[in-house]
């Protein structure tokens, strides 16, 4: 098969479907429908680093895809036996969300099958699983787990799912005024010193990707990022970064266009001037969600959690201190 590098789906290819795009840019390798639909399902294809097993994904503008030169093997995390809950009751639950899954499922893959969707699980579709089997119940009979916010895919850390519609809307108040406790450690190559990172984000700041913009005339979200240090590291920083907002990448844009993105960053690589940047390899994206406390929806308990660097961040941070 003729070797494809990433690409970005331009204009003329937004709102195709994954198969129809692929086979348009490699018709000769594939020459039929059924060849593209086989590559695809095999787990050959990535769509903005996530594997895609779906022909039928609709493209957005900006996507980036590659065709991998062999099938991207399940996540080893990704199973229900080794799902962290750190708490779990009739409105919340509260899962240790591991590296490599994606947090919920893409809209155009809500409609699989039961077993298609456990060849690749979302933490969504773990943790209803997970609280089933501690519940002793069938899943089909749990309450639906609501989205109230999400973790990136390769991010690992705290994340809550919302349990009941009061707690949906609760937790959703809670979270739009910025009450949440949020926090996050972050690896990034060079030093840098305590700040406080404010800025207006867009969905495209030119270059298809989301980032920061200074033009007045141009309607985007405010993003506030508190950065301090927790390690000085000889020619790296471990970072705490507290949210105060709680928009899309925001810590990974901010980082990045201060001239230091997160090490192992594959998408957010230019500063602020637009000018790429060197990034030191890392066994993952380097960012964990360590802290997580909101009040009770319905008891209005503060609930507070933390969680320390998990095995593969930690054995990074520890040969970068050498």
């Amino acid at each position: 098969m003729t070797p494809l590098p990433p690409f970005t789906v331009i204009e003329p290819e937004i709102g195709h479907t994954l198969a129809k795009v692929l086979r348009s840019r490699l018709h000769e390798s594939l020459p039929s429908w059924a060849d593209v639909k086989a590559t695809i399902e095999r787990r050959r294809v990535t769509i903005n680093g996530s594997v895609c097993a779906d022909p039928a994904r609709r493209l957005k503008e900006g996507d980036v895809i590659e065709l991998l030169a062999k099938p991207a093997a399940l996540p080893r995390n990704a199973t229900v036996e080794s799902l962290v809950i750190r708490h779990l009751d009739d409105h919340v639950v509260v899962i240790e969300k591991p590296s490599g899954v994606s947090s919920v499922r893409h809209p155009a893959e809500l409609e699989w099958s039961e077993e298609r969707k456990r060849l690749e699980p979302t933490l969504h579709d773990l943790a209803q699983w997970a609280i089933a089997a501690k519940l002793n119940r069938s899943a089909k009979g749990l309450p639906p787990l609501r989205i109230v916010h999400r973790l990136d895919k390769e991010t690992s850390g705290l994340l809550v799912f919302a349990r009941s519609v009061l707690a949906e809307r609760e937790l959703g108040r809670q979270f739009r005024q910025h009450t949440v406790v949020r926090r996050y450690l972050a690896v990034i190559t060079g030093h840098v010193t305590p700040r406080t990172i404010r800025s207006t984000l867009i969905r495209d700041r030119g270059d298809g990707r989301r980032g920061s913009t200074k033009q007045p005339d141009i309607t985007g979200k405010d993003a506030i990022t508190h950065v301090e240090i927790e390690e000085r590291l000889p020619k790296h920083t471990l970072l705490s970064c507290k949210l105060e907002t709680g928009r899309t990448h925001q810590i990974r844009i901010h980082l990045a266009e201060a001239g230091h993105p997160v090490c192992g960053e594959k998408v957010y690589t230019k500063n602020s001037a637009g000018e790429t940047l060197p990034n030191t390899p890392a066994p993952r994206l380097a960012l964990h969600a360590t802290e997580l406390g909101f009040e009770h929806p319905v008891t209005g308990e503060h609930l507070h959690w933390t969680m320390p660097l998990p095995p593969d961040l930690a054995k990074f941070v520890e040969r970068l201190r050498t």
